[in-house]
């Protein structure tokens, strides 16, 4: 068994000032495995400058510029945040909300493939 035991305890994390928190259930109920990456930095960037309501209301250049992302992935990341039902944005405020009580609203993309369905299959596409 793995110990919970902290490995540094000279380093161990407190709160001060402000404080951030992502609930569980983002990996637990499949929300985390349904965004993709640009998703998942924005989400949890608004999470880290929220305030105790979720509340920020950064620039979307201010965003794409610390995030390193361009402005119709951040866009695009944002409608599927909300289409999610995780984030609101209103006039240049986002609020992170309350993790949806169901899982209904979460859609897996995944990569196409073009019909690869074995190892030899996807290792004779990569040496064509």
């Amino acid at each position: 068994m793995i110990s919970k035991q902290p490995i540094n305890h000279e380093r161990i994390r407190k709160i001060s000032g402000s404080f951030s928190w992502i609930d569980h259930r983002i990996i637990r109920d499949g929300y985390l495995k349904a965004m993709n990456r640009n998703e998942i930095v924005l989400y949890f960037f608004l999470i880290l400058v929220g305030d105790k309501n979720g509340v920020s209301f950064y620039s979307y250049d201010k965003i794409c510029g610390l995030l390193k992302i361009e402005l119709d992935e951040f866009i695009h990341a944002r409608t599927m945040l909300m289409n999610r039902s995780l984030i609101d944005f209103d006039n240049g405020r986002f609020q992170v909300l309350e993790l949806p009580k169901t899982k209904n609203n979460i859609t897996i993309q995944y990569p196409r493939t073009n019909d690869i369905h074995s190892l030899k299959q996807l290792l004779n596409k990569l040496t064509q």
